[in-house]
């Protein structure tokens, strides 16, 4: 079963397809529609060699990505719990307004300390494949128009075959540019071969501190750059490209909500063509975080906004069905609790 779409391009290839053939083939399945749509009938368009293999590439495409379980939520969102064609378990999260958070890995090398996914470290990479038949598989239930890779795992750890299926969502799948966010706390890789691809999607970027000593204890495995390093690559894809970054920022009680750290955001963000969304803490089992009050949080997004920093604070869709930020695979055991404090 091919995981890559590289690979199944080569095998329709293989049964005569040519590259309209192929387009086609991809554009039905990467939009959930029957392999029959369309004005043009199958058998009129396509070779005869192709249309006997179809029926063993759809089966061997829905085996992919299968359906496990699907858990909704009071706002309208939908965690799916997705079983792989090895039998590996990821996540996808149905989001109001017709957009879906993707899953690149099982599991997740960066440990962020206040995230459910790394707690088990990384089991494998997902192929590029796998993650479209994510967007299919959920387009099968609902409308999807706009794809973040937000789910399980570092989208930079994953980088060429998370490329590979955004090229394919930004033109067969007809998923607009913008309306595909890469998301990642970081890495060299990602600000080079980014600006580089016929799709440009759209960037977020983990933030979370201003403070470099402390964003090595929050995303311990992380690359090591400043928050002032990441700001410039993220300013600078963002002029290249005419999308303004979305920094990601998980707001804990008393570690990155404090006074020190909205002086610190106003330095690095005033006047960048960026959005900063703060996202209070989402509960996980085993974890000693809080979230601040929502009025706290919201006295914040005020000030910053005061200051010319463009803030949305956001509720994460799903969350009473555990498919929130940070939530995703939170399913697996207790654990001993965890607590990072502030730098003096």
């Amino acid at each position: 079963m091919a995981r890559q779409i590289s690979d199944l391009k080569l095998r329709l290839r293989a049964a005569g397809a040519g590259p309209s053939h192929e387009h086609r083939v991809l554009r039905l399945w990467s939009q959930a529609l029957p392999q029959a749509s369309g004005r043009r009938r199958p058998e009129n368009f396509l070779p005869q060699t192709l249309l006997a293999a179809l029926p063993e590439i759809e089966s061997d495409l829905a085996a992919l990505a299968r359906l496990r379980s699907a858990h909704p939520a009071a706002d309208g969102s939908e965690r799916l719990l997705v079983e792989l064609g090895d039998g590996q378990l990821v996540e996808s999260v149905l989001l109001p307004r017709d957009g879906l958070c993707i899953s690149s890995q099982v599991g997740c090398a960066v440990g962020c300390v206040f995230c459910m996914t790394g707690r088990d470290g990384l089991v494998r990479q997902l192929g590029s494949a796998e993650m479209v038949a994510q967007v299919a598989l959920a387009r099968r239930r609902r409308a999807v128009k706009k794809v973040v890779f937000m789910g399980m795992g570092e989208p930079a750890h994953n980088l060429e075959n998370v490329l590979e299926a955004i090229d394919l969502l930004g033109t067969a799948g007809n998923i607009g540019h913008k309306n595909l966010v890469f998301s990642t706390v970081g890495d060299p890789r990602v600000f080079e071969q980014l600006p580089r691809g016929s799709v440009k999607p759209a960037l977020a970027l983990s933030l979370h501190t201003t403070h470099a000593d402390l964003r090595e204890r929050l995303l311990p495995r992380a690359p090591r750059l400043t928050p002032d390093e990441l700001v410039a690559a993220g300013e600078a894809y963002a002029r290249a490209t005419g999308y303004p970054v979305q920094y990601q920022w998980t707001l804990l009680e008393g570690i990155n909500d404090t006074p020190d750290e909205l002086e610190g955001i106003v330095r690095l963000l005033h006047g960048k063509y960026g959005v900063l969304n703060m996202i209070p803490f989402n509960s996980v089992d085993g974890l000693d975080f809080r979230r601040p009050s929502w009025e706290r949080a919201a006295e914040i997004a005020r000030t910053l906004h005061r200051r010319g920093i463009l803030t949305k604070l956001r509720q994460s869709a799903g969350q009473d069905v555990d498919g929130g930020c940070g939530q995703l695979r939170a399913r697996a055991g207790r654990r001993p609790a965890v607590r990072i404090v502030p730098a003096a």
